[in-house]
C-alpha cells in the first residue's frame, strides 16, 4: 500500500511524506490535501484575501494542487468547498516543525509528560494558533486524531510516528473546549477501541469518554496566601484529615443533578470541614474513573479531574477555596494498577504500552486490572510526571498513594507459581520501589513543601525515612497496624478486653519505625464490616461510651489523625456509595453527642501542642500505666518539644467508673480537664468528676508526684498541666 493509498484508508504513519506541500522539482511544489466530501480546494495567503493556486478535488476528496515554490507564501489557508458550502482552515501538513518540536525533549525531565504530551494549546512558530497532539503508541502502524472537528473521520487528521514512538500533529485553529480521541491501528493494521488521551486533562464520561482540550492558564488562583504561608513543618503541625467521597457526602436537592458540583462542594463541604476544625480534606480518587462502584480506584484518566462532578476549572476553584479556607487538600492517587477499559490504557497500541506483559507481573487477582510495567522508562516518567502534575496544576497539598503494598511485592495475593522472582529469587519488585524513590525524590526536590503519604499494610522497612537513608521518601506512612488492633480491641465485649490489653499497647513498640498517620478509613465501614457504631459491643448507650472513648484515645496516641466522613456523628450503617450519609442523624441526641466531641477533639488537639507536636520522636510520650489490663485501664503523657505542656491521657475501657484513682505524674501542678468523653453534652453519664485536681508530693507510678481523680466509665480524659 503506497503513501496515497494509507491516507486514504486512515492508515498513514508518515503523513507529512505525502501531505501538505510536497517538493514536484526544483522550483514547484504539489500541495496534497485530503477533505472527505471537498469539490475543489483553493490555497489562499495568511489573511484570506489572496488566492494563491486552485484545483478540483477527485471524488475521495483528495486534492493536489502544483504551485511555484515561490508562490507559495506561509502560512497559508487553505478553501474548502463542498455540498455544505465553503471551510476554511490552515493546513496541519505546512506545521512539520511544530508537531515534531512535542518530542524532542520529552523524556529529559517527567514533568515534560504533561508540558509537552497530550492536548497542547500553543502558537506555531507562524504566529497561528492551534493544538499539538502527541500521544505515544510505539506499536502501532497509523494513528489519527479524531473530533468534533473532523467529523470524527480517521482520513482527514493522520498524525506523525517518531522515532520515540510518539505519534504528533499540530491541528491549527482549535481551542479549549474541543473533544477529540485517538484513532488507532495496531501492528498488524486493525482498528482498535479509539482511545481517550492518556495525557488528556479533561474527559467526558460515559459513553464518549471523549478528551477534551482544556487550557490550564485560564483559571486565576487566589491562593498566595496559603502558599506563602510559613512554619510549613508537616511533622510538628496539626494533620486531622476529614476522607471524603465526593459522589456521597451529600446529594443535591435537584432530581436532574445526580452529584454536587465542585462549586457546590467548595461552599457547602468546606465550609463544614472548617466548622468541624479539620485542618485537611482528603478525597478519594479523582482521577476519571468509568465505573462509580471503584470509588476512583480504578482510573483511566491520571491527567483529568473526574468530570462527574464539572470540569477541571472546576475542580481547581475547590481547591483554591479550601486554601482561602485555611484547609490543605490531599487527594488519593493510583499507580498501582489500571482497568481494562477499551478506551483506556490497556494494550493500548495492540501491545502491553503500559502494562506488565506477562499476567503473573501485569494482572491483578483482587481487582482485575493491569499492573504497570515499572521498569519501562516511558511508564516510569508518566507515573512520576503525573504525580508531579497534580501539585504543579492543580495546587494540591498532598497525594495518599494507595496499595503501596501491592507495588512492592510480587507475590502480593498470589499463590507458588503465580508470581515470577526477581533478579535474586525473593519477592520484592525493585522496579517498582525504584520508582516509588524517585517519585518522591521529584515531589519533594521541585515541591519542598509538598506531602507524600503511603497507605502500606506491611511491615516494609522504611517507607517514610528519606530516599538518602535507604527509605521509600514518603513522608508519611498509614499506621494499618494500630488500626487493625485498636479496631479488634474495641470490638470486643469489655468482659473480655483485660485478655487483649497488648493489642492497645503495642503500638509504641513501633510507633517511633515510621512517621504515622492513624487511619479510620473508607476500607473500615464497607464491605460487611459495618460502621464505627455497629463494630461497638453493649446496649445502645455502651455503644456510644465506646466509641467515644475510642476517638480519645486516638486523638491522644501519637501520629497524625484521619477519619472517614460519616464516623464523626457515628453514621448508623456502613458507607453506601450510592446514598449520601444520614445526616438526619444529627437530629438524635447521641449521634449530635459525637459530633460535638469529634469537633471538640479537633479543636483541642490543634490547640495543644503537647497532643501533636512530637507525633514522630521518642520524646512526645510517656507511658504512665500500660499493665492496668485487669481494669482495662491505660495512662500516659504527651509533651511538647519544649517540655513546657503536658496533657496526661486516661481511658477506661469498661463501664465500671472509679472514684479517686491516683496517677502518677511527671509535672507538678495543677490538672485541668479538656476533654472528657462521658460530658453530658456529647451524650455521656456526667459521672461526677472535678475539673481541676492539683497534684500531690505522693509517689506513685514511679513518679514523685500523682493525682487523685474520678474515672468515668467507658470514657477517655485529657487533663492539661498547669504550673501553680
Amino acid at each position: 500500500m503506497d503513501l496515497q493509498q494509507q491516507v486514504l484508508a486512515g492508515k498513514c504513519a508518515q503523513p507529512f511524506s505525502f501531505l501538505g506541500p510536497q517538493n514536484k522539482d526544483a522550483s514547484t511544489l504539489t500541495v496534497n490535501l485530503l477533505f472527505p466530501t471537498a469539490q475543489s480546494v483553493r490555497l489562499l495567503s495568511k489573511n484570506g484575501k489572496k488566492v494563491l493556486a486552485k484545483a478540483d478535488a477527485n471524488e475521495s476528496g483528495l486534492c493536489s494542487i502544483d504551485i511555484k515554490k515561490q508562490s507559495l507564501v506561509f502560512p497559508y489557508l487553505v478553501e474548502v468547498t463542498n455540498p455544505q458550502g465553503k471551510h476554511r482552515f490552515f493546513d496541519p501538513y505546512q506545521f512539520i516543525d511544530d508537531a515534531y518540536h512535542a518530542v524532542h525533549f520529552i523524556d529529559h525531565a517527567p514533568e515534560n509528560i504533561y508540558r509537552q504530551a497530550g492536548a497542547q494549546l500553543l502558537s506555531s512558530s507562524q504566529g497561528v494558533d492551534g493544538v499539538r497532539f502527541a500521544v505515544f503508541a510505539p506499536n502501532a502502524s497509523a494513528v489519527s486524531v479524531i473530533g468534533d472537528f473532523n467529523a470524527w473521520n480517521i482520513q482527514q487528521h493522520p498524525m506523525q510516528k517518531t522515532d520515540l514512538g510518539y505519534f504528533v500533529l499540530f491541528v491549527p485553529g482549535l481551542a479549549a473546549g474541543e473533544k477529540y480521541k485517538f484513532a488507532v491501528h495496531d501492528a498488524h493494521g486493525h482498528r482498535l477501541a479509539d482511545k481517550s488521551d492518556p495525557v488528556g486533562f479533561q474527559q467526558e464520561q460515559y459513553p464518549s469518554h471523549s478528551s477534551v482540550v482544556y487550557d490550564h492558564e485560564a483559571y486565576q488562583w487566589h491562593d498566595d496566601k496559603w502558599l506563602a504561608r510559613k512554619n510549613r513543618n508537616p511533622y510538628r503541625q496539626p494533620m486531622s484529615i476529614y476522607e471524603v467521597h465526593l459522589g456521597s457526602w451529600k446529594r443535591p436537592n435537584a432530581p436532574e443533578q445526580r452529584y454536587m458540583s465542585y462549586h457546590q462542594l467548595a461552599d457547602d463541604l468546606v465550609d463544614y470541614v472548617k466548622q468541624m476544625a479539620y485542618t485537611h480534606i482528603e478525597v478519594l480518587p479523582v482521577s476519571e474513573f468509568p465505573f462509580d462502584g471503584s470509588w476512583g480506584y480504578q482510573p483511566v484518566g491520571l491527567f483529568a479531574p473526574t468530570s462527574r462532578f464539572g470540569d477541571a476549572d472546576s475542580f481547581k476553584y475547590f481547591v483554591d477555596q479550601c486554601h482561602q479556607q485555611g484547609i490543605g487538600v490531599i487527594i488519593d492517587w493510583v499507580p498501582a494498577h489500571f482497568p481494562e477499559d477499551p478506551h483506556g490504557l490497556a494494550r493500548f497500541d495492540g501491545t502491553c504500552v503500559y502494562e506488565y506483559e506477562d499476567p503473573r507481573k501485569g494482572w491483578h487477582p483482587d481487582w482485575n486490572s493491569c499492573i504497570y510495567d515499572f521498569g519501562k522508562d516511558t511508564v516510569r516518567q508518566f507515573l512520576v510526571g503525573n504525580a508531579l502534575y497534580w501539585f504543579d496544576k492543580f495546587h494540591v497539598d498532598a497525594i495518599r498513594v494507595d496499595a503501596v503494598a501491592s507495588m512492592l511485592y510480587l507475590d502480593y495475593s498470589r499463590e507458588d507459581g503465580e508470581w515470577i522472582p526477581n533478579i535474586d529469587g525473593s519477592n520484592h519488585n525493585y522496579e517498582a520501589i525504584s520508582l516509588l524513590k524517585w517519585m518522591n525524590t521529584e515531589v519533594y526536590k521541585q515541591y519542598p513543601h509538598a506531602i507524600t503519604i503511603a497507605e502500606e499494610s506491611t511491615s516494609f522497612a522504611g517507607v517514610s525515612r528519606p530516599v538518602s537513608d535507604g527509605g521509600l521518601g514518603f513522608g508519611f506512612k498509614w499506621n494499618m497496624g494500630w488500626m487493625h488492633d485498636s479496631l479488634s480491641y474495641i470490638e470486643k465485649d469489655p468482659a473480655y478486653r483485660k485478655y487483649h490489653h497488648g493489642e492497645l499497647t503495642f503500638s509504641m513498640v513501633y510507633a517511633y519505625d515510621e512517621n504515622f498517620v492513624l487511619p479510620i478509613s473508607h476500607d473500615e465501614v464497607v464491605h460487611g464490616k459495618g460502621s464505627m457504631l455497629q463494630k461497638m459491643p453493649g446496649d445502645e448507650w455502651q455503644k456510644f461510651a465506646n466509641l467515644r472513648a475510642y476517638y480519645g484515645f486516638m486523638f491522644g496516641h501519637p501520629g497524625k489523625k484521619l477519619q472517614f466522613m460519616g464516623n464523626e456523628f457515628a453514621q448508623p450503617i456502613e458507607w453506601n456509595h450510592d446514598q449520601e450519609l444520614r445526616w438526619d442523624m444529627l437530629s438524635h441526641p447521641m449521634h449530635a453527642g459525637i459530633h460535638q466531641l469529634y469537633r471538640d477533639l479537633n479543636k483541642v488537639y490543634q490547640h495543644f501542642t503537647a497532643l501533636h507536636e512530637l507525633d514522630h520522636e521518642h520524646g512526645g510520650f510517656r507511658w504512665i500505666d500500660l499493665h492496668n489490663s485487669e481494669q482495662s485501664l491505660l495512662s500516659f503523657t504527651r509533651t511538647d518539644s519544649d517540655n513546657n505542656q503536658l496533657v496526661l491521657v486516661i481511658c477506661n475501657f469498661t463501664p465500671v467508673p472509679h472514684d479517686n484513682m491516683r496517677f502518677g505524674v511527671p509535672k507538678s501542678g495543677s490538672y485541668r480537664v479538656i476533654i472528657n468523653t462521658d460530658e453530658q453534652d456529647y451524650g455521656g453519664s456526667a459521672y461526677a468528676l472535678k475539673t481541676q485536681v492539683r497534684s500531690e508530693a505522693i509517689a506513685w507510678h514511679d513518679l514523685d508526684d500523682s493525682i487523685c481523680t474520678n474515672v468515668p466509665p467507658l470514657a477517655t480524659l485529657m487533663l492539661v498541666c498547669e504550673q501553680i
